[in-house]
């Protein structure tokens, strides 16, 4: 997942897939302990995944970014 694409989730979508995104490591984790792991660079780019998704929401709770939701419908 690219930081472009991430931008342009609102706050509650990027908590969501910061859900997902865990539970993926953890099944991947596992399975690299089980030796059933196809492809360990998975691991790699989730934990990157995971970083992106926790900048934005702490962007988010520093009021850098603010929540397109809302933004959309003041208008």
């Amino acid at each position: 997942m690219k930081m472009d694409e991430i931008k342009e989730l609102n706050k509650e979508e990027v908590e969501m897939r910061l859900t997902d995104a865990t539970e993926e490591l953890y099944n991947l984790r596992f399975q690299h302990a089980m030796h059933q792991l196809d492809n360990p660079i998975r691991i790699r780019e989730v934990r990157k995944d995971i970083a992106r998704l926790m900048t934005v929401l702490h962007e988010y709770q520093l009021g850098v970014r603010s929540d397109k939701t809302t933004a959309v419908s003041d208008k």
